[in-house]
């Protein structure tokens, strides 16, 4: 299994249309072929900055799979007009519990 951790940094005053616009975009991902869940969780310290967490069965699910599909499109005209700057996205694998 791989996790995507992506840092979003929301524009100031969006929060609010960006947590709106997400509860619509995560439909796109959640059914999505090697999806396995997903969390979005805002920063404690900075109410602009988010993260968010997808787990996917593998890295080609994601980079591939969502990212080539044409529904990617549409998440991308729900969310990607919110950030500043573009998030930066990452992969993990666990190594130990």
């Amino acid at each position: 299994m791989v996790l995507e951790i992506a840092t979003l940094q929301i524009r100031p005053g969006q929060t609010p249309a960006f947590e709106a616009a997400f509860a619509q975009a995560q439909r796109i991902v959640a059914v999505k072929g090697g999806y396995v869940r997903h969390e979005l969780q805002r920063c404690v310290e900075d109410s602009h900055r988010y993260a968010l967490l997808i787990w996917w069965e593998t890295l080609e699910d994601h980079t591939v799979g969502f990212r080539g599909s044409p529904e990617y499109q549409e998440w991308r005209a729900l969310l990607h007009h919110f950030y500043d700057p573009f998030p930066t996205v990452e992969h993990f694998v666990r190594v130990a519990l």
